[in-house]
């Protein structure tokens, strides 16, 4: 496809929180030679670099002075080996479209990370998880382009220090590198996770019968029942990530707070965000057209189409009485444009 630039475009369509924001530049990089093309024209005019897949991860606050890029390749490749399965996928592919793919096909591995919105190419950055997985338990290796050079790279697992919603790409190799496809090991040895309650009444009806796609379509229900789709109530999923505190911490909120949502890690307690903020009273409550989801506290939802910084505001208040209710501080999962100074 050849290479096109666009100016002044509405980003509001390309984001799942539906905010009214502009990008100055705008590419469609549908290939390893668009996506180039395009860093060469950022880097020949000095231009801000902003990279874009399906939107749900991102929240502009305002409009982009530089080149916005939508990364838009596609592709999957399923290759059979000794132990299982190889799924290469584009990283402008759906990540639901991809676990479907996998659990109709009888590939068991992806199905607890059904209906997560967004593209494969955030997967690896945000380290996605639900009900008990994270891509890290399957990921194998990715590959990305290096923005200054224009360099490809190869990433193992070691190399993306993978953890909760956390990886290299969001630490020290932050903006650094454009990421173009991730390959994934599905073993045959599939065991179901089924250990979140939810999760377990869902298949109840199908126990004997317990499938990858009975899954998949278990984990799609659960998830229709909390979460608002995007295309009708503009949201960008679990908003917050479900902190982490000390078992001491845990043990005084728990006294506190005894019917407290917790469970234990290896470096402490993760609580459930979204009771946090349920238990604030922050669930239904709405404002100057933005709001906290009525039927799960964890979801910011955009009905008013406001703009991104009406969203950020909010996000601020639910953040800042958590802290100062709980004495737990809340990190938001999508990412920020430009980052908010309470975030620091």
């Amino acid at each position: 496809m050849p290479f096109l630039v666009q100016e002044n475009v509405n980003l509001a369509p390309l984001n799942t929180m539906a905010v009214p924001a502009r990008a100055r530049w705008f590419v469609r990089a549908t290939d390893l030679e668009s996506l180039s093309e395009a860093l060469a024209f950022a880097h020949q005019r000095d231009l801000p670099l902003l990279v874009l897949g399906g939107g749900s991860n991102m929240l502009l606050c305002e409009d982009f002075p530089g080149l916005v890029v939508q990364v838009a390749n596609a592709g999957v490749k399923q290759v059979r080996d000794a132990s299982g399965w190889r799924v290469t996928a584009s990283a402008g592919e759906n990540w639901h479209s991809l676990v479907m793919e996998t659990v109709e096909a009888g590939i068991g591995g992806l199905e607890n990370l059904a209906l997560i919105p967004g593209n494969i190419g955030a997967a690896p950055i945000q380290n996605i998880g639900a009900y008990g997985v994270e891509l890290e338990s399957v990921f194998s290796s990715l590959r990305a382009m290096e923005v200054r050079t224009g360099e490809m790279v190869t990433f193992s697992r070691n190399d993306c220090d993978f953890g909760y919603r956390d990886s290299v790409f969001k630490n020290a190799a932050r903006d650094r590198y454009i990421i173009t496809e991730v390959e994934m090991h599905l073993p045959d040895q599939w065991v179901p996770r089924l250990g979140y309650p939810a999760l377990q009444e869902a298949v109840s009806g199908v126990a004997e019968d317990i499938s990858p796609a009975a899954v998949a379509q278990a984990v799609i229900k659960v998830r229709q029942s909390k979460l608002p789709d995007p295309a009708t109530l503009p949201n960008s999923g679990s908003f917050f990530k479900n902190p982490v505190v000390s078992d001491t911490k845990y043990r005084a909120l728990k006294e506190s707070w005894p019917d407290l949502v917790a469970y234990q890690q290896e470096n402490g307690w993760k609580l459930a965000a979204g009771w946090l903020i349920d238990r604030a009273g922050w669930r239904g409550r709405r404002r100057d057209g933005v709001g906290v989801h009525e039927a799960q506290a964890l979801v910011l939802v955009n009905p008013g189409h406001a703009p991104g910084a009406e969203v950020a505001a909010l996000a601020a208040e639910v953040a800042a009485d958590i802290d100062a209710r709980f004495g737990v501080r809340l990190e938001p999962e999508p990412r920020f444009y430009p980052e908010q100074p309470w975030m620091k």
